[in-house]
This record gives C-alpha cells, sequence and structure tokens, in this order.
C-alpha cells in the first residue's frame, strides 16, 4: 500500500521526514506528490534534502491541479496568531492562507489532514479564531479534535507547544498520543567543539553572569523582553524573530544550525545549504519533527485501515460492474 500525501507551507521539512520515519515503522509506502512554500531559501533547504523542489505561492494554485492524496499536512504561518507576531489573526493577510488550505481540502477531498500552528491560536480572539477554523473544517465534512502538545514531553529537550488539529472523513477511533517518560539530554543535541563565531562578547557574557547563576550544567540561559534571565536543562522554544542573543549555552555561547535542528528533532543527514543567519529562521519556524512523528503513529494505522477499505470497495464496484455486463 502507498500513502500519497501533500506538504502544504512546507518550510524545510519537518512534516515529510515524520512521515518517512513512521511510514518506515509501519512498513509501507509513502510518497509526497505536491509540496509548496513561498521562502525561496526554505525551498532550497527543501530541495537539498528531498530532491524536490517546492512550489511557491499557494494563494496563485489551482487546487483542482494538485495531485489526488490522502493526506494533507500544513504547517501555516503562525505569525498572525503568535506572541511575537501582531496578534491580528484574520486581519492579517497571512491568516488568510488557511482558506487556502479549507480550499484545497474541499476540491481534493483527502481522507485526513494534520495542521500544526502555534498554541496561543487556541486562545486567540478569546478562541473565537480556532472556533471559526474548526467550523470552517467541520462544513467541509471532517470530523476534527485539537490538542496542545509540548515537544518537551515527547523526546526533545525543547520546551516548544503547538496545537495541533487532525481531521478525517469517516468515524475513527482517534487516541492523541500519550506524554513520553523520557527525553533527549541537552548534552545529546550539543557540539563538543563549536567556533568561537557563536560565542557571544566578553561584556555579554559578563552582564549575564553578574545576573543569574544556573543550578544545572549544561544548561541554555533564556532572556526575555523585560531582561529577566533563567535557565534550564533544555531550551526554550526557538523563535526564527527572535534577538542574536536569546538563548545561549551556558550563558556563553549561541546555538549553532545543527544544534538549532537537533533540538526540532531533525536528523543529522539534514543538509544545510544556506547562511546561519537563514538556517536559524529556518530552524525557528519549524514543526518538532518528533511531535508529528508521535501524531502520525496514532493517525497513519487508522488511515492505512480506511484506505484499505476504500480500495476493497472500489475493488467490490468494480467486480459488480464485470458481473453486471
Amino acid at each position: 500500500m502507498e500513502i500519497k500525501y501533500i506538504d502544504l507551507f512546507c518550510g524545510i521539512g519537518g512534516f515529510r521526514i515524520a512521515m518517512s520515519q513512521i511510514s518506515k515503522k509501519w512498513d509501507i509506502l509513502s510518497k509526497c506528490v505536491f509540496s509548496s512554500d513561498i521562502d525561496p531559501n526554505a525551498r532550497k533547504s527543501y530541495n537539498a534534502n528531498f530532491n524536490d523542489e517546492p512550489e511557491g505561492d499557494i494563494t496563485k494554485i489551482n487546487a483542482y491541479s494538485i495531485p489526488d492524496h490522502d493526506i494533507l499536512f500544513a504547517g501555516f504561518p503562525c505569525q498572525p496568531f503568535s506572541i511575537i507576531g501582531n496578534g491580528n489573526g484574520f486581519q492579517d493577510a497571512r491568516g488568510t492562507l488557511f482558506f487556502d488550505i479549507a480550499r484545497i481540502l474541499e476540491a481534493k477531498r483527502p481522507l485526513c489532514f494534520v495542521l500544526e500552528n502555534v498554541k496561543r491560536l487556541v486562545s486567540h480572539n478569546e478562541g473565537r479564531t480556532l472556533k471559526r477554523i474548526l467550523e470552517s473544517l467541520r462544513h467541509l465534512g471532517y470530523r476534527v479534535d485539537y490538542k496542545v502538545l509540548n515537544a518537551l514531553d515527547y523526546g526533545l529537550p525543547q520546551k516548544r507547544e503547538r496545537v495541533f488539529i487532525v481531521g478525517y472523513r469517516l468515524p475513527v477511533p482517534f487516541i492523541w498520543p500519550v506524554k513520553l517518560n523520557t527525553r533527549k539530554m541537552l548534552k545529546e543535541i550539543l557540539e563538543l567543539a563549536v567556533d568561537s563565531k557563536y560565542y557571544a562578547s566578553i561584556n555579554i557574557q559578563t552582564k549575564r553572569k553578574t545576573r543569574h547563576v544556573a543550578t544545572e550544567t549544561p544548561s541554555i540561559w533564556h532572556e526575555n523582553k523585560a531582561g529577566n534571565i533563567c535557565s534550564y536543562p533544555y531550551s526554550c522554544a526557538l523563535r526564527a524573530g527572535a534577538s542574536y542573543n536569546y538563548l545561549l549555552v551556558n550563558g556563553e555561547r549561541r546555538l549553532t544550525p545543527r544544534e538549532m535542528l537537533r533540538l526540532q528533532g531533525f536528523p543529522d543527514s539534514f543538509k544545510i545549504v544556506v547562511t546561519d543567519s537563514q538556517i536559524r529562521q529556518q530552524a525557528g519556524n519549524a514543526v518538532p519533527v518528533t511531535l508529528v512523528s508521535v501524531v502520525l503513529d496514532s493517525l497513519l494505522p487508522i488511515l492505512i485501515e480506511q484506505k484499505q477499505k476504500e480500495q476493497d470497495m472500489d475493488n467490490g464496484k468494480l467486480a459488480s460492474t464485470a458481473h453486471s455486463r
């Protein structure tokens, strides 16, 4: 059996890597039949790693021209709903990109979908924004559920909370993944040898260390907008638009591109083909691979069963038609 999927707002391919991992676990073939992202640098990284050039602006693509697929993935732009965005939601042009997802769902009718966004989407505009999204999806004939998941609870040393919205055409016994009891240690993420260019200035290091003393090593120090400093044996959420020294390892240096990718669950085989600043932005915008994997691990066996039933029904109709002739 082969599961076909599309990867909207694909970024650098977090959904695609997770789908590949879980497909192998369930011993099925999976194929990405369409991908898109408006950012040319993200497309460059995606193409380098998957030998697949994503399409550009999704608003300019005819939904009916997209190949048929079983599952739709979309980590649709979060800036309209995030704390560091302007918070205008649907009033922001990027917020309306959700409706491009809706028009594709309406045109292609995949068996299921998985959407991802920032946690704040749940409370944005007193919950009315999420309610409108869920109503739109249900109006298309999908049964829909959502849940906020934290990467810290599923094996990654990064506190990154994201809301996942799962929808399916038929009633299925989907259950959200349970939290894991273990996660990678920070020392498994950090590189042993780091170029001096990643170290903050002596002035910044001294300033941080006079204001804060870490209780654990290694740790990642986080300074918020108010200037308060805290440190943990894990990372606070990576942010594409955060200040350059937003996170410092042991209060001394910035994370390297490879470390940021590891914090998001990307394998070391992932090729870095863009500048440090670009990969920093891409990692900050990425979906944690591990979070997608645990969701798919619950969803994929149900999808396989649904697809098998549809195939059996189609085969039955073909047999009935042939017999009547």
